[in-house]
């Protein structure tokens, strides 16, 4: 299936396709490509058993071997609740379907539950890279709050046979500091047994929603979440695409100079994205975007553009869920399938 990106993009194409980014140029990145690994992690302390994960996740299914990662996460049935997240496709309560969907479409791998990777682990565990989610934030405590509780152990992830844990932390919330002293743990652990990390640096804290604008996914608040990601030795970053910037100025707070978003960026989505990709170590990490809601008939569209700005800026790939699995069988293999030609597409080159 060869789509022509630039007519689904429609009227919007020359500004996706053509922007140059000036501020952060491509040449100061590490982009991503068959020799990534050996490039960034080389010389790391990462050990042979994590490398050897890496590559086993770098080298699956559709995108196997060009450096990009395309990823079917599944973990909603705690995170927004099982009914709310499968109604509109009641087969995947059975986990099994999520498994076969990703092996379906060609995905790297899935990231899912302790529980669903584990009951289908003898028949699938060598078949397609399992990325056990440790972490969650369950919505049964009223009110909601927003903190991130283990689910398990790494051993438990390792036993079962999959290559990566991933974790969330909620930077911003009253709970923050000690999310992060657990997952720097569990991933301290889990490269010790040689799997590969990934971190979903996401933001939570009601002052980051003013009443003008919501900063959760401003440029310069979640670039510094996965600076901070980066540093706990997250070997990929999960973070969803920026859609605003100037978070510490307009908040308030933190450290910030009008000249450094002079220096950096400019409002083009992409420009936004690349300050994303810059505080992955300008690129040697691996930065995947979120996929987001599913919103029916112009998920393709939304799919299609987030993996256009993400590849355009430099990043590594998607990570999408909900726009595959509330959808048919054959649709949501459909549009894994289709987003995977942006990464494909020769055409398509970083900004």
């Amino acid at each position: 299936m060869n789509d022509n990106i630039a007519d689904l993009l429609g009227k919007k194409a020359a500004y996706y396709l053509d922007h140059v980014c000036q501020k952060i140029t491509k040449d100061e990145l590490l982009t991503p490509g068959k020799y990534s690994l050996k490039k960034v992690f080389g010389d790391s302390n990462r050990n042979p058993q994590v490398l050897r994960s890496l590559a086993q996740l770098y080298g699956q299914g559709n995108l196997g071997g060009t450096g990009y990662l395309s990823i079917l996460p599944v973990d909603q049935g705690i995170e927004h609740s099982a009914v709310y997240s499968f109604y509109k496709n009641p087969d995947y309560f059975d986990p099994e379907n999520i498994l076969k969907l990703a092996l379906e479409a060609g995905c790297n791998g899935v990231a899912s539950t302790f529980g669903g990777l584990a009951l289908n682990a003898r028949k699938y565990a060598h078949r397609i890279p399992f990325i056990v989610k440790i972490n969650h934030n369950e919505l049964l405590s009223f009110p909601n709050k927003y903190d991130q509780t283990l689910f398990g152990k790494v051993k438990n992830a390792w036993d079962m046979g999959a290559l990566a844990i991933g974790a969330t932390i909620y930077f911003g919330s009253d709970e923050s500091d000690r999310q992060i002293t657990e997952i720097s743990e569990a991933f301290e652990h889990a490269h010790q047994l040689g799997m590969a990390t990934i971190l979903w640096c996401y933001l939570r804290n009601e002052a980051f929603k003013t009443a003008d604008q919501d900063y959760h996914s401003a440029a310069d608040l979640t670039g510094q979440a996965n600076h901070i990601g980066v540093t706990i030795q997250a070997d990929i970053i999960k973070q969803k695409l920026p859609t605003n910037n100037f978070g510490f100025k307009n908040i308030k707070f933190g450290k910030y100079d009008d000249a450094m978003y002079e220096a950096l960026t400019t409002p083009h989505p992409i420009d936004l994205c690349r300050l994303q990709v810059a505080n992955c170590y300008m690129g040697k990490i691996g930065l995947i975007n979120s996929g987001g809601d599913s919103k029916g008939e112009s998920d393709l569209l939304e799919a299609i553009t987030t993996a256009v700005i993400n590849k355009r800026a430099g990043g590594t790939g998607l990570i999408m869920g909900r726009k595959a699995f509330q959808h048919p069988f054959k649709d949501g293999v459909n549009l894994l399938q289709r987003v995977q030609n942006v990464y494909l597409d020769n055409k398509i080159t970083v900004a």
